[in-house]
């Protein structure tokens, strides 16, 4: 809210925004850019936005001039190395008064209907994606501005068929395993089960485990250029094995989803940044060399069967988001390789030494957007044949 004019004076009113349906609306966190987490009222697309603006005037008996009233509902995209600049991909205005004057504290109602909200609201490392009302009393000298944040939650369906992803890797004449996770799609709240199969090892491994690790591309077009960023951030890792394994040893995985702050897998929003979930396999040697396997997995939000506030639960394939990947829905960018889309049949590949940490990755190092593995090979040596 704008507090001081040019000349001082400070403003003659205060607005307050109280929105529909407050009691029974569910609320969400979101992280603010300083890293603390803000709770604001929930919204999902197609969903109406109203409710009422409160003008209060400080000096009872005064007057307030002004030369109208409007509101604004706004979706915004900030990307914090270019903060001059806000790339709005919604704007919706209605008037709520005429130029004239206030002599009273007044109140005036407003309903955006069936607002299109088609992309999640975001806070990252280098980029927030947010909604928010704007009530503006515009002035001659200075606006009175007022902004209210909501979140908004975009809801997908996949089909019952979702692939598994199994791979073998290794290092030629020195270790050979196969992985495999239950699916390569999962919802916010679900579990990731696997195992580790080892079919050689020819070498001492000491230790093995398996991180989530969130991958944000920002910048124009999303491609790794000079003016893209590129911020990888370890989610969650677990150590799934402490020792030496031998021939024909299994290592089971489950990982739990629910207790960790994830997001739906974005992709190319408003061709502005990307959002993506790698499981990061990691093994070390007696000797503490690292070597890893990443594989891309897509992570979409579940529609619940039931919501409360809003009316009707609205359906999860309604207004499908382009960005998100369904079975049916599927938008690909040609230049991405995506293994979270592997079928059944093994691939064989060579596990990779792990010479920068992942989690500490230059934009030099990654893809054309950053959806190719962090990974140097640990030598030139021809990958392996399936066992």
């Amino acid at each position: 809210m704008f507090q001081q004019s040019l000349f001082g004076f400070g403003q003659s009113a205060d607005i307050d925004v109280v929105l529909d349906g407050v009691e029974n609306r569910k609320s969400a966190d979101i992280k603010t850019e300083e890293g603390k987490k803000e709770r604001h009222l929930l919204y999902y697309d197609g969903e109406t936005v109203s409710g009422k603006v409160n003008i209060t005037l400080k000096k009872p008996g005064s007057k307030l001039e002004h030369q109208g009233i409007k509101i604004e509902f706004i979706g915004q995209i900030d990307l914090f190395y270019d903060r001059g600049n806000h790339h709005e991909f919604t704007s919706l205005v209605k008037d709520l008064a005429r130029p004239g004057e206030l002599m009273q504290n007044t109140a005036y109602g407003f309903e955006f209907l069936n607002v299109e909200k088609p992309f999640e609201s975001y806070t990252g490392s280098n980029v927030r994606l947010r909604y928010f009302l704007r009530v503006t009393i515009v002035r001659r000298i200075s606006d009175i501005v007022k902004e209210v944040d909501i979140v908004v939650h975009t809801l997908s369906s996949y089909p019952d068929t979702n692939n598994s992803i199994k791979m073998e890797v290794g290092i030629e004449d020195c270790l050979h395993i196969e992985f495999e996770y239950n699916k390569s799609k999962y919802h916010l709240k679900d579990v990731i089960v696997g195992k580790i199969y080892f079919l050689l090892v020819r070498i001492k491994i000491k230790h093995m485990e398996i991180a989530i690790i969130k991958r944000e591309t920002t910048g124009s077009g999303v491609s790794i250029g000079p003016n893209s960023y590129l911020e990888n951030e370890t989610i969650a890792k677990y150590e799934i094995m402490d020792g030496a394994p031998v021939k024909g040893e299994s290592i089971p995985i489950r990982v739990f989803l629910a207790g960790y702050d994830l997001t739906p897998t974005m992709r190319d929003i408003n061709k502005k940044f990307s959002v993506r979930y790698y499981l990061n396999l990691v093994l070390m040697d007696d000797e503490d060399r690292r070597y890893f396997k990443q594989q891309e997995i897509t992570l979409w939000r579940k529609g619940e069967k039931s919501r409360k506030g809003g009316g009707t639960a609205q359906s999860p394939t309604m207004n499908m988001p382009s960005h998100l990947v369904s079975g049916d829905h599927i938008r690909r960018d040609p230049n991405v390789d995506s293994d979270a889309d592997t079928t059944n049949a093994p691939s064989v590949e060579s596990m990779k030494r792990e010479i920068d940490s992942p989690s500490e990755v230059r934009s030099s190092d990654a893809g054309l957007d950053g959806s190719s593995a962090v990974q140097s090979p640990l030598e030139a040596n021809p990958p392996l044949l399936s066992d």
